[in-house]
């Protein structure tokens, strides 16, 4: 069950990364709906490299855990699992071969603010180990793009890694309930094992949910291995009460299936069902919803976006040099006057200036226009799905323009919209060989009459 949808296997065992299949096998030339054609050679390792990448984008701060994790031991890990991704990328591309990306090409360029305002050392050596961990972190996604080719590889991969970190959260839930959902955080859920917010809980929920079910109305898995998948997950997304999460999951679902509804007949059926249902669930359970998006806050602090709107009016009115406007101040921890930033757009302009606010920017339209220039596809979907999921979090959330998983999800989606790469692979018996050219005889001018 299960099984299937962390294997990459379609409904009854089949395998979408064979070739040269027999009549009525899997479609590896991809003229069914929601197949693809994959290129041979594709090492697992990959999926490691990717898991890696995301233990690094977990974070070291957050909640308080049932075992105190000292911080600078979950910073030894996380920096370490970086190091490891890029070694093991870089082993696993020993030739270095990449493929064009805008996206990542565009993350380099994000690297030079960085290091010019960093250099400067405001906020301390930090922010130049900062620069360092982003510089790695952009490596070891140039390395991968070798295996960019349009599939969806890498979303299985996805959904994999943050399944075990949901895990781990429903693990932590089950030992130490009082723990996972402190007063502190008003009764939210939190990782008790490994220090994690609610906003991060709610984010890898509500990115697992969308491609899950995306993988569903692409035929990519049965629908029992992906309920094991979702409903846990919504769940979780439902105990943490974050707000963004379930708005990026709701449009973000709404904008991807509206792009599969002209050629799936089951994206029509979806979204069809969802709109009586959210109808339903509306009228019946109104009361319910409003109690639950509110969170016991009042219309002020609602409005205030709790406190976060004091914080940017605080840093927006703040004196700046021209260098600090067009640089930045430099990475930090996404913070300004000890409080968190907590919008993407404004911790950009502060750390890296207006030119990394041009940067963010343009990644990100570059993504959104290449999504709808694609014909309509189960990548292309997962992508609009992903981008948007971003675009919606960046106004509350941090980290589009640093190391963090809405970067991951970002490269994610610049993999699927990838041009598929051209698959190699050597004749078997039921492959016809070229018929070699036999010299043509000259026909006599008799003969010819």
């Amino acid at each position: 069950m299960a099984g299937d949808l962390m294997r990459g296997g379609l409904p009854g065992g089949a395998d979408t990364g064979r070739r040269g299949a027999l009549p009525g096998g899997p479609d590896t030339a991809g003229t069914r709906p929601g197949t693809e054609a994959q290129p041979a050679g594709t090492p697992k390792a990959v999926g490691i490299v990717w898991a890696l990448l995301a233990l690094n984008t977990l974070g070291s701060a957050g909640a308080k855990t049932v075992v105190t994790l000292p911080r600078s031991l979950i910073q030894m890990a996380t920096m370490g699992a970086l190091v490891s991704a890029f070694a093991l990328a870089l082993a696993l591309n020993l030739r270095l071969r990449i493929r064009p990306s805008a996206f990542v090409f565009l993350l380099t360029l994000l690297l030079v603010p960085s290091v010019i305002s960093s250099a400067n050392l405001e906020v301390g050596y930090g922010a130049l180990f900062r620069c360092g961990r982003l510089a790695l972190f952009v490596g070891t996604l140039w390395l991968l793009s070798r295996w960019w080719d349009g599939s969806v590889t890498f979303v299985r991969h996805h959904i994999r890694m943050y399944f075990v970190v949901l895990v781990s959260v429903a693990a932590g839930l089950v030992v130490a309930p009082g723990t996972a959902m402190p007063e502190y955080y008003g009764g939210r859920l939190v990782g008790a094992l490994w220090p994690l917010t609610p906003p991060q809980i709610g984010q890898y929920a509500a990115v697992i949910i969308g491609l899950t079910v995306l993988l569903v109305l692409g035929r990519q898995t049965t629908g029992a291995s992906a309920a094991l998948v979702i409903v846990p997950s919504l769940v979780l997304l439902a105990l943490t009460h974050t707000r963004t999460a379930t708005l990026g999951l709701l449009i973000g679902l709404v904008l991807a299936i509206g792009s599969l509804v002209l050629t799936s007949a089951a994206a029509r059926r979806f979204f069809a069902w969802t709109v009586v249902i959210a109808a339903v669930a509306a009228v019946a359970f109104s009361s319910a919803m409003q109690s639950w998006y509110l969170r016991g806050q009042s219309q002020e602090n609602l409005s205030d976006l709790t406190g976060r709107a004091k914080v940017w009016d605080a840093l927006l009115a703040a004196p700046r040099t021209t260098g600090e406007k067009v640089f930045g101040m430099g990475l930090s921890d996404k913070s300004f006057g000890g409080l968190p930033i907590d919008n993407s757009w404004l911790a950009a302009y502060h750390e890296q200036g207006l030119i990394g606010v041009t940067i963010v920017a343009a990644f990100m339209i570059v993504l959104a226009g290449v999504a709808l220039l694609r014909p309509p596809s189960l990548p292309r979907a997962c992508a609009i799905f992903l981008i948007s999921y971003c675009a919606i979090s960046s106004y509350t959330e941090a980290g589009l323009a640093d190391a963090s998983p809405y970067l991951l999800h970002l490269a994610l989606a610049a993999s699927l919209l990838a041009a598929p790469a051209a698959a190699t692979h050597l004749p078997t018996a039921a492959t016809h060989l070229p018929t070699p050219a036999v010299p043509r005889r000259r026909v006599p001018r008799w003969a010819r009459r």
